[in-house]
């Protein structure tokens, strides 16, 4: 297939340089997609360098706490907040550098989970080609705010992984722009063990509500494997 010099070169990199797929699978095609938005960064002083991204189900009450690292969070934290580094950061310069080839990130798909581990496609296309490039959950997110594009998932990892939030649409209103927070945390994993399902369950409410999503996380996970 021939492509005009610019987007020959960029789709060259992707298929050499990274894990590039044909257009979605025919199973894929009969999953519904969920749409997510970012609606918190959360920061846990008690574990280190740990950082949870939360999306929230568009419409939806449930949220899907990922963790990353401490140079992901940061990645995403800049564009959300609008910032402007004196040097582009490694995620800019992939957007510079696609868009100075015309190839545009359409979407992010949160497409799989694997023993805790989140995987994601970023859907791309030129005037040309459309392509499927595997990624890193949280370099597709550090993409997708860059680019202003939406993030779906799958019904079965919010399934899995999603923690459904109590409506407050009643009470207080929600703000519009993510939020970032830092928060202290008490015990461990063992104490949870210790813990029986409704103490799990008051224990979740309390976490949620001071935005302590990693702790939450582990309680989720805790509850999950008593109910197996």
């Amino acid at each position: 297939m021939a492509f005009p010099l610019g987007e020959g070169l960029i789709l060259l990199f992707l298929r050499l340089y990274c894990n590039v797929h044909s257009p979605p699978r025919a199973e894929e095609w009969n999953m519904k997609k969920i749409e997510l938005e970012i609606v918190a960064l959360s920061h846990s002083i008690t574990q280190t360098h740990s950082y949870a991204v939360v999306l929230g189900e568009v419409n939806g009450l449930r949220r899907l706490p990922i963790v990353i690292g401490g140079f992901e969070a940061q990645a995403i934290a800049v564009a959300l907040e609008r910032m402007q580094p004196s040097r582009p950061l490694t995620h800019d310069l992939m957007k510079n550098f696609m868009m100075a080839f015309n190839v545009e990130l359409h979407e992010v798909i949160i497409n799989d989970l694997q023993e805790g581990i989140f995987y994601s496609k970023l859907i791309c296309s030129s005037e040309s080609d459309t392509v499927e490039i595997d990624s890193r959950t949280s370099d597709a997110l550090a993409l997708a705010v860059r680019f202003g594009c939406p993030i779906y998932t799958y019904e079965h990892i919010l399934e899995s992984a999603g923690i459904l939030m109590e409506d407050t649409s009643k009470g207080t209103k929600k703000s519009d722009a993510p939020t970032t927070s830092t928060t202290t945390t008490t015990g461990g994993n063992d104490d949870l063990k210790n813990l029986g399902l409704e103490e799990l369950n008051q224990l979740l409410g309390e976490v949620l509500e001071q935005e302590d999503y990693i702790r939450a996380i582990a309680i989720r996970d805790e509850i999950n494997s008593r109910k197996k």
